[in-house]
């Protein structure tokens, strides 16, 4: 009777699965180039928030050094597809290898501290991780034939062999009759790896390692007596996260075609904090959602303040759209806090088990 609960449980939730990925492969030919951007922008940070959540909810330990990953994989694609003899260092590399360098790279730095993460929990591992972020900054306005410096650096196009995912190669691109230009083709690629970075962490989450991850989580000393190597459990899911965060970070430059040290400051590690907070800590589809949602609602305000009397222009120093969304932020928070424990994820599982409940009331009377 509980398999057929279980089964019965599990059916609306894939067709709705089914129905969101339906939709994410259709809607290129409808949106526009502001809201094809906007989805770029939240399928990257999809990516870093799917990291994030296994380190954090997942095993328990809090970072708030996320945004140097990010920026490890955003600087290390740009230097790897540039191209060579430019004013900043450019290796020309396949955009396919650079994307996989990215995570690789960011994944090394996340082994490397990996010796601290792997001794320290709570607070005490979130202000050592902090300090990446400063020490990222140093880095990325000091390095500049590397970097570009404090203005930063131009990202080239993805391509693979005979087709290029910007304007060119085919020139012309149609589908259903809609031309499908570099935003269009960008929108499937990011698409293609957050679906397989979602598919990756239900896998991880399911394993023998995902069980032993939140053994660590629920109590350290619980975890050990039963034979699992609590430091190399916490330093193997942190340069897992630094993986994630370094694709993400490439995405994340694709999406920008331009990046700078200031888009990966400590504003951005709370801004992830804040996406699995709100989406559900733990939960990779919380996680996507709540990275949807604070990624694309700051743009959204932007994009529409002169259609709301209550906003003002940027500098204006009035209510822009940037810390409107940033109150919002502040008071979803708080109401997750409050009311949704589980944030998005949590509230969604509950509403499912009452609606399952009567049917399984009527199988159990039948």
């Amino acid at each position: 009777m509980s398999e057929r609960m279980t089964r019965s449980a599990g059916v609306p939730m894939l067709a709705l699965g089914g129905l969101a990925l339906l939709a994410a492969l259709a809607l290129p030919l409808w949106l526009d180039d502001f809201w094809l951007q906007t989805g770029l922008f939240a399928m990257a940070a999809v990516v870093g928030a799917i990291g994030l959540t296994l380190l954090v909810g997942v095993a328990g330990q809090l970072s708030l050094g996320h945004a140097f990953f990010i920026g490890v994989g955003a600087y290390t694609y740009t230097v790897l597809v540039g191209e060579p003899g430019e004013r900043v260092l450019g290796l020309g590399l396949p955009p396919l290898l650079a994307l996989v360098a990215a995570g690789a790279v960011a994944g090394m730095a996340g082994a490397l501290f990996s010796p601290i993460a792997g001794r320290l929990r709570g607070i005490y591992l979130g202000l050592a991780s902090l300090g990446l972020v400063f020490l990222g900054r140093h880095l990325w306005i000091n390095l500049e034939d590397l970097t570009g410096g404090f203005n930063g650096r131009s990202v080239e196009p993805f391509a693979v062999p005979g087709f290029s995912f910007s304007n060119h190669d085919p020139d012309y691109l149609a589908v259903l009759g809609t031309e499908f230009d570099g935003l269009h083709r960008q929108w499937y690629l990011f698409l293609a790896v957050a679906l397989l970075a979602a598919w990756f962490a239900y896998g991880v989450k399911s394993s023998r390692v995902g069980r032993a991850l939140a053994s660590v989580r629920d109590s350290e000393v619980a975890a050990a007596s039963v034979g699992i190597n609590v430091t190399t459990a916490k330093a193997t899911v942190f340069t897992l996260s630094s993986v994630y965060a370094g694709v993400g970070g490439a995405l994340m430059a694709l999406a920008f075609s331009r990046i700078a040290p200031d888009s990966f400051g400590l504003l951005l590690s709370i801004d992830y904090l804040v996406m699995i907070v709100l989406g559900g800590v733990g939960s990779v589809a919380g996680a996507s959602a709540g990275a949807v949602f604070v990624s694309v609602l700051p743009l959204v305000l932007a994009e529409y303040s002169a259609q709301l009397p209550f906003l003002s222009d940027v500098g204006s120093g009035g209510l822009d759209g940037a810390t409107l969304s940033r109150l919002i932020y502040g008071a979803a928070i708080v109401a997750v806090l409050l009311f949704l424990r589980g944030g998005l994820a949590g509230g969604l599982d509950r509403l499912r088990q009452r609606l399952v409940a009567p049917t399984s009331k009527e199988t159990v009377a039948s």
